[in-house]
């Protein structure tokens, strides 16, 4: 288990994706405490949609680490990654008799956080 500067940690926020939180979920369950060349990786290759809404928060995170902290991306892990439920959007499908059943369009906000492996002492 790597261990982590926690102090230094750094995250990025994606708001209002048009996406199930439960589908971001399983993307983010596999790159969680990995490092950043090893998250990219497993994102680019995975057959999900979620991956690209994932994959641009956690270059983001890695940007705003390098830029705000002076941090260095090959030494970045995944400390934190989560997907939390946003608003639905309503939609309405008409039905027989002038009934209409309600659609749910589910939004997330994505979270994803990095922060330096500490070094082996």
């Amino acid at each position: 288990m790597t261990k982590l500067d926690t102090t230094a940690e750094v995250k990025a926020i994606a708001r209002y994706v048009r996406m199930s939180p439960l589908k971001v979920r399983r993307v983010l369950d596999q790159i969680r405490g990995r490092s950043y060349r090893e998250a990219l990786i497993i994102l680019e290759f995975m057959p999900y949609k979620a991956c690209e809404p994932v994959l641009k928060v956690l270059r983001s995170a890695v940007a705003n680490a390098e830029h705000n902290e002076g941090l260095e991306p090959a030494d970045l892990v995944v400390s934190q990654a989560f997907a939390d439920g946003g608003p639905s959007l309503r939609r309405f499908r008409p039905r027989a008799q002038g009934r209409a059943y309600q659609i749910r369009k589910p939004t997330c906000h994505i979270t994803v956080a990095v922060a330096p492996a500490l070094a082996d002492n």
